[in-house]
């Protein structure tokens, strides 16, 4: 095995243990077992951890000990989860398959559904708040940050432009990158930022490089969401593929065809990828942008 998948895998497993320990069953919270499953049955459902491993070796590219952190890692796939469990819901994507079992609303019913989407959403900021690995100003300036790229200017208000953008038929690129930027690329980008605030980062250049680096990942990331839609398999990607056709979704496979938006999907990898050159320990960085970018699901 690979020096990058023995990091990958650990990352991943720090994640899964942090996962369980955060949202565990307590006899206090007994009432609510039903709403605790729901939470953990997407939680533990896997996925490939792309944001809490960003935290972490972003952490480590700045110089820091990734087990510090833990909570913010912990937080945004929390998070992430909560914006699934409520994409799925028939209101939204309408989705009965995520991750290759059933969604959460097709598990528990869509009432408990948006219950274990709505603490998700807020039980990150407990998470944060009472971490004993992290000072007062960074936990402030983790939280100001992920409530930001969480709110109506972050990921929601890019659901809100995706909805709307269903209704219409003058979607281009710029409404597309515009989107992408909000729905995907916030969480991405946040991811990065708080891996540096652990680290104790002060040197605003390599914040601000380790935020556009994220806004550029995110991107090609759902450019190559938008090619998996249309060239992959239900099997393959775990939920209903030709979703965004049958949407009325405009996407930069609908605008381009595949060739092309693999073409810009790979100019903005390579955009990502100069953004590294900020970090002196980059290389796990660099293979996992790669990686994400020639996934097939």
């Amino acid at each position: 095995m690979s020096l990058f998948k023995e990091k990958l895998n650990e990352y991943i497993s720090f994640t899964e243990a942090n996962l369980k320990e955060y949202n565990k069953h307590e006899i206090s919270s007994e009432a609510q077992k039903n709403l605790i499953d729901a939470m953990n049955y997407s939680l533990e459902a896997g996925g490939k951890r792309i944001r809490p491993v960003l935290v972490y070796s972003f952490c480590e590219a700045c110089g820091g000990d990734y087990k510090n952190a833990a909570a913010p890692g912990a937080a945004i796939e929390m998070i992430h989860t909560f914006s699934l469990i409520h994409d799925d819901l028939p209101a939204m994507d309408d989705d009965d398959f995520r991750r290759g079992k059933p969604s959460c609303h097709k598990a528990f019913g869509e009432a408990m559904a948006i219950l274990a989407g709505d603490a998700l959403s807020v039980l990150p900021f407990g998470v944060i708040s009472g971490d004993d690995k992290l000072s007062d100003s960074q936990k402030i300036s983790i939280i100001s940050h992920l409530a930001r790229a969480v709110g109506k200017n972050g990921m929601i208000g890019g659901q809100v432009i995706d909805m709307e953008n269903e209704e219409r038929n003058d979607v281009d690129e710029a409404n597309l990158r515009n989107m992408y930027r909000h729905k995907t690329g916030e969480l991405i980008s946040v991811s990065c930022i708080m891996g540096c605030i652990c680290a104790g980062e002060t040197d605003e250049k390599k914040i601000s490089a380790a935020a556009d680096y994220g806004y550029k990942l995110g991107l090609a990331f759902q450019i190559v969401d938008d090619i998996l839609d249309v060239t992959s398999t239900t099997e393959e990607l775990g939920k209903p593929v030709g979703s965004d056709e049958e949407e009325n979704k405009t996407t930069f496979v609908t605008l381009y065809g595949v060739e092309k938006a693999q073409s810009i999907a790979e100019n903005i990898t390579n955009e990502a990828m100069l953004l590294l050159e900020n970090f002196e320990n980059n290389s796990f960085l660099r293979e996992l942008t790669d990686m994400l970018l020639r996934r097939k699901n």
